[in-house]
């Protein structure tokens, strides 16, 4: 998958995909409800799972966290551990390359340990068959030998929680779906959740940044606390060096700015998408391969990464001939609007 650059700085930013930087996030995850913050309907209903999990002294029912990249899907599954006391194992779809890799996993689990699966909407289908009983009956059976000699053993496993996160909870099979006692969708985070984000992660890192600068970086992340922490650590180096080390409005402003990032969180990519529907297809439609090709980058990285964003702040819409502009993206961009009898004279 491609990721967009900043043209000027080749900077990496308001990408969702986890990039090697954020690695360093860890520091910056939240370990208990209390410090989470945001995601206050999730949350709350979540805390009272875990204590009646707790009362009863049984493990958390299953878990399935969906939502779109960079919401913290991954922090919250290490809450849930750390709330119910108890090891997680970490593992994504894509790395379980055969059965005995997840068997593995299932077999080395302690009693309430929490397996968590990150992309769980890409496990091989086939595998899915294994983690069915598993779930349900904390047992699984293998088949040992082939033909005639064949022979099943049956294992009894340990009472886990399986915890799945997925950016595509459509893409889930319903026979797996529908084994998730608990289903939370994560939602984008307001402005106002980002800055309390932004001025905690600003402690932890020992960053000198006042309420407004936390508000504008917050207003310009996308409504996604991975971007926030990644603009922050960026405009605290422009703060260091061409500011007094703090970071007010002022100061994020003007290194947002430098980065091509605008006052809704748009960015180079971003934008020359819109111009180049307005330009090149008088606003839509235009079909999404068209798009890719036309300002060179790879369909699915336009339909994953920016898409979700722009429709959802009003500049895109989808029809079944395309993607279109709205007026709110002329307003934005500064091009006059040209009317839908122009645009369907194109």
């Amino acid at each position: 998958m491609s990721i967009n650059f900043s043209e000027e700085t080749g900077e990496v930013l308001t990408t969702t995909a986890s990039l090697p930087e954020d690695h360093a996030e860890g520091s910056l995850r939240p370990r208990t409800l209390t410090e989470y913050i945001g995601q206050e309907k999730a949350k709350g209903n979540l805390e009272i799972f875990i204590n009646a999990a707790k009362l009863r002294n049984e493990p958390l029912d299953h878990v399935l966290l969906h939502g779109p990249p960079g919401l913290g899907k991954t922090t919250l599954a290490a809450v849930i551990a750390n709330e119910m006391g108890v090891n997680m194992r970490i593992t994504s779809g894509p790395a379980i390359e055969k059965p005995g890799d997840l068997v593995a996993m299932l077999t080395n689990l302690n009693e309430g340990d929490i397996l968590f699966v990150d992309e769980i909407h890409r496990l091989n289908r086939a595998y899915e068959e294994i983690l069915y009983p598993a779930m349900e009956d904390y047992a699984i059976d293998i088949i040992l030998g082939k033909g005639p000699s064949a022979n099943s053993i049956h294992l009894d496993l340990p009472r886990f929680t399986l915890i799945g996160a997925t950016t595509r909870s459509g893409q889930l099979t319903a026979p797996l779906r529908d084994r998730f006692g608990v289903a939370l969708r994560l939602e984008l985070y307001t402005p106002e959740e980002l800055q309390k984000i932004v001025l905690r992660s600003a402690g932890i890192l020992d960053v000198r940044i006042e309420p407004d600068g936390a508000y504008e970086i917050a207003s310009r992340s996308r409504g996604t606390p991975r971007i926030a922490n990644r603009m922050l650590r960026r405009v605290r180096d422009f703060a260091q060096v061409q500011s007094d080390g703090i970071i007010t409005r002022a100061v994020a402003d003007k290194a947002l700015s430098r980065l091509e990032v605008d006052k809704l969180g748009l960015d180079s990519l971003d934008r020359k998408m819109l111009r180049s529907i307005i330009e090149f297809y008088g606003g839509g439609p235009v079909g999404l391969e068209t798009l890719a090709a036309t300002i060179n980058e790879e369909a699915v990285t336009l339909e994953d990464m920016y898409e979700p964003y722009l429709l959802q702040q009003g500049f895109l819409t989808r029809t079944p001939r395309g993607r279109c502009v709205t007026r709110k993206a002329y307003e934005h961009l500064g091009v006059a609007y040209m009317g839908q009898q122009q645009m369907d004279s194109f």
